[in-house]
């Protein structure tokens, strides 16, 4: 067990009835009855890090930097492979290392909480999936409702090693004055899986991302799957990169935006620099507002005739036709509207485990019910 372990009625003493709800809406369980391990950082604060299962290692990064000494090689070493600088001066963060050839059917947690006003949340993230190990990770970004005008700069490096399987889900519950910079490279290897799911459902100012996946080696498998709810007066530039660096690797980008008058940059980068690599690109996205803007900007790239790399985008609004449907069918507008809007940010698209698909449906049907 890694950490000091921390009383479930200790921590919760921290923290007000809103911003439980806050925390709760990023996906974290504070009560840890179906995660393996958690951890949780408020502001420059680690107040809970904790494994429950022997396969697994979670520590800060700073401790983890003096307690693993190989993982120096580790911090930095994806944005160097790839001639990438990246900001030094964070603060925190966690290291989560997942044993070779250890399979985790609980799901790994982790939340970054901002709780104070104007502060400014810097992390370094770093995540190692052995060799044939096995693991599902979510983690949350949330801020209390007293933080205003805070920025989070989150920085993660993921290593997927040889024939690893890495299935990691982000769900960000900001608030509308927040400013967001995640910055994020994984490095996937020969017939290894880096599966990445995004869920942004409530209000932020804006927020700017680019996760890039290398294919590595041989059988690599990358899916990158957003889902975005876009609020007025928000802007989200969020986009996904995948560089093939061998052959015989594949990845696909599904990306699912619903403005309600918000401004979304859906961005998509397939780069083969390799042959025998197939991927997809795919971004869908629905307008509910005059003032509302999709940017659709898919990029396919190689210097190679054997590659099989395609894209599609479709922008567009409800149908007056399916509003007319479902009013007859006894919904009013708004529930019509809502249930068209569900089933276009269908989950399904993101490859969750059972164990975490109710929690996000959950999470989108309140969001949703909130904000129509």
């Amino acid at each position: 067990m890694q950490g000091v372990p921390v009383a479930k009625e200790e921590l919760i003493k921290n923290f007000n009835q809103k911003d439980m709800e806050s925390i709760a809406s990023s996906g974290m369980d504070l009560s840890e009855s179906m995660r393996c391990a958690s951890f949780l950082q408020q502001d420059n604060k680690v107040l809970l890090q904790r494994s429950l299962s022997d396969a697994v290692d979670i520590l800060s990064t700073p401790q983890a930097l003096k307690k693993f000494p190989r993982l120096k090689k580790y911090f930095g070493k994806s944005f160097k492979s790839l001639n990438r600088d990246y900001p030094k001066d964070t603060e925190g963060g966690y290291f989560i290392r997942v044993k070779k050839g250890r399979t985790v059917k609980l799901p790994i947690q982790a939340c970054l909480f901002l709780k104070t006003k104007k502060f400014e949340q810097k992390v370094h993230n770093v995540i190692i999936v052995e060799e044939g190990a096995r693991v599902y990770l979510i983690t949350g970004c949330a801020a209390s409702s007293v933080a205003h005008e805070g920025f989070h700069l989150g920085i993660s490096e993921f290593f997927v090693q040889k024939g690893g399987y890495l299935n990691f889900t982000m769900v960000h519950s900001w608030r509308e004055d927040v400013s967001v910079r995640p910055i994020s490279i994984a490095m996937v290897e020969e017939g290894a899986s880096f599966i990445s799911n995004y869920v942004c459902l409530r209000p932020v100012r804006e927020i700017i991302m680019y996760p890039t996946a290398v294919a590595l080696g041989s059988g690599a498998r990358v899916s990158f799957n957003s889902l975005i709810l876009s609020h007025p007066s928000t802007l989200q530039d969020i986009g996904s990169r995948v560089i093939f660096k061998a052959k015989n690797a594949q990845a696909e980008i599904v990306a699912r935006a619903v403005s309600l008058g918000g401004k979304v940059i859906a961005r998509g980068h397939l780069k083969a620099e390799e042959q025998d690599v197939k991927a997809h690109l795919e971004c869908r996205g629905l307008l509910l507002s005059k003032q509302g803007i999709i940017h659709a900007i898919p990029e396919l790239e190689t210097d190679f005739r054997d590659v099989d790399l395609s894209h599609e985008a479709a922008i567009g609004k409800i149908s007056r036709d399916e509003i007319e449907y479902l009013c007859s069918r006894g919904f009013s507008q708004q529930e019509a509207q809502a249930i068209i809007i569900r089933g276009f940010m269908d989950i399904d698209i993101l490859g969750l485990p059972q164990v975490l698909r109710k929690e996000i449906k959950e999470l989108e049907d309140k969001t949703l019910k909130a904000s129509l």
